[in-house]
């Protein structure tokens, strides 16, 4: 089986939902001597097959793919119609429709008070079953997974087909619970990360212990290979998290500006401007905390709901209008903690650059 232990370069391609990351992007970093990751979030199980397979045109190297763990939702159905109501005018401005509403019929057993105040269209389970097929037929060295821990059963599954699995953690208390259902590797996961947290509870208090304190927790905590993630842009980054022993370093945001990856020319123009300099973590845009580059609509919904998919297909139309218009204070411009050292450069050359 695979091991990261053996990387030529010790630099993983971080799984960029929504784009970014290209079957072209994984194939220049994993051809290199890096490893690089396809983001199954939001594609359909026949779109996450199709890119496994252009990447096997692309190398023959190694490469992993990442999926969103599905789970109940915590949004309230009064803060979702509010929020709603708060984003008419940016519909407005886009020339656009706001979907609405679903709710689900309420749990008929042991729920809650504020549970029964939850609205949501159903676990969105962003076509689990079929994605887990899909992986068990096409086999790739490494299945990672985000916003959660699969079910020891499926950890079992992956393991039968000979696939490495993952589990990105933000805190001791995840790390054990994910070394409980049999995973090979954490992924540590800092407060720095670009996009969204990791974090299992969508509702908790997310971890603000640095990145190097969080590895070296989990160092004393296990044996398992660990990888470093969140804000490492440059060599000096990734040699420190080494030095804290893990066994790679995970970038997304290094990789933005890529030739390879499926990054908005939006997006892309925000990262090289000095319009856009400081990230924040948000909720604005899906509902779950995230870190992008601080624009106008992030500030303007600074007070927005936990709700996540809920909110993430609320605003679905805003954000595609935005990037449509190549307006980038209507996306979500994420980006970690590193951004002002992204260049555009080969994702083969950023490879090499962060591992020297």
């Amino acid at each position: 089986m695979f091991t990261f232990r053996e990387l030529a370069l010790p630099v993983v391609a971080a799984p960029m939902a929504g784009g970014p990351s290209t079957p072209e992007l994984v194939a220049a970093v994993s051809s290199v001597g890096g490893f690089g990751f396809l983001a199954a979030g939001y594609l359909t199980a026949a779109q996450l097959a199709a890119d496994i397979a252009r990447t096997r045109t692309l190398t023959d190297a190694p490469f992993g793919v990442n999926l969103f763990v599905p789970q109940a939702s915590v949004a309230k159905i009064a803060e979702l119609e509010a929020y709603r109501l708060e984003l008419l005018p940016e519909a407005a401005r886009y020339g656009v429709e706001l979907p609405a509403l679903a709710h689900a019929e309420t749990a008929p057993t042991e729920q809650s008070a504020a549970n029964a105040q939850s609205a949501t269209t159903g676990v969105d389970d962003d076509d689990w079953d079929a994605k887990l097929a899909v992986l068990e037929a096409s086999g790739p060295a490494v299945v990672s997974f985000t916003f959660g821990l699969p079910p020891i059963a499926v950890v079992a599954r992956l393991h039968t087909a000979g696939i490495v699995v993952v589990a990105t953690v933000t805190s001791v208390a995840e790390a054990a619970q994910a070394i409980n259902v049999g995973v090979d590797v954490l992924c540590a996961q800092g407060p720095g990360a670009g996009g969204h947290r990791g974090t299992f509870d969508p509702a908790a208090t997310l971890a603000t212990q640095p990145l190097e304190r969080l590895l070296d927790s989990l160092v004393a905590l296990t044996d398992l290979p660990i990888i470093a993630a969140g804000g490492l842009s440059s060599s000096a980054d990734v040699h420190r998290v080494l030095s804290h022993g893990a066994v790679a370093a995970q970038a997304g945001t290094a990789f933005l500006q890529s030739p390879e990856a499926g990054t908005k020319a939006a997006h892309r123009a925000a990262l090289d401007s000095a319009e856009f300099v400081d990230t924040a973590v948000t909720r604005a845009f899906s509902g779950r905390a995230a870190r992008g580059l601080v624009n106008r609509f992030l500030q303007a919904h600074a007070a927005a709901p936990l709700g996540y998919p809920e909110v993430n297909r609320l605003t679905a139309p805003l954000r595609a209008a935005a990037a449509a218009a190549g307006d980038p204070h209507g996306m979500a411009l994420w980006a970690g903690t590193g951004h002002r050292l992204v260049r555009a450069r080969p994702a083969a050359e950023i490879t090499r650059m962060l591992a020297r």
